[in-house]
């Protein structure tokens, strides 16, 4: 199996920064795509930003200019830097991944997510 696992969230002043970070462990033979989703009370679940192996990112036109979502390949580590932060962003933050358990078995895993709450 996989796990993903945040950490990261808490509380934050409007204007203010988070980094966001989710470590995959298991039987991890490689992994695609990763992501950071987030869920406000009374909302459905939103992409906030991915990040394909290479490297190449695709964020919510919301967060553009505003957060980064980067990926450490050695570590099965995605993280994502948030700035400028708006008390409309308070939510759990979901981390997703597409990972191989083998060379021809595919699955998507989510983690448990971590809180983030904006308010002065």
């Amino acid at each position: 199996q996989v796990q993903l696992v945040e950490s990261g969230g808490g509380l934050v002043q409007p204007g203010g920064s988070l980094r966001l970070s989710c470590a995959a462990s298991g039987s991890i033979f490689s992994i695609h795509a990763m992501g950071w989703y987030r869920q406000a009370p009374g909302k459905q679940r939103e992409l906030v930003a991915t990040i394909t192996s290479g490297g190449t990112t695709n964020y919510a036109d919301s967060v553009k200019g505003r957060f980064t979502i980067s990926r450490d390949n050695a570590k099965n580590t995605v993280y994502l830097q948030m700035n400028s932060l708006k008390p409309e962003e308070t939510a759990v933050y979901y981390c997703k991944s597409t990972v191989l358990t083998s060379p021809l078995l595919r699955g998507d895993y989510w983690g448990q997510g971590t809180q983030v709450t904006v308010s002065s």
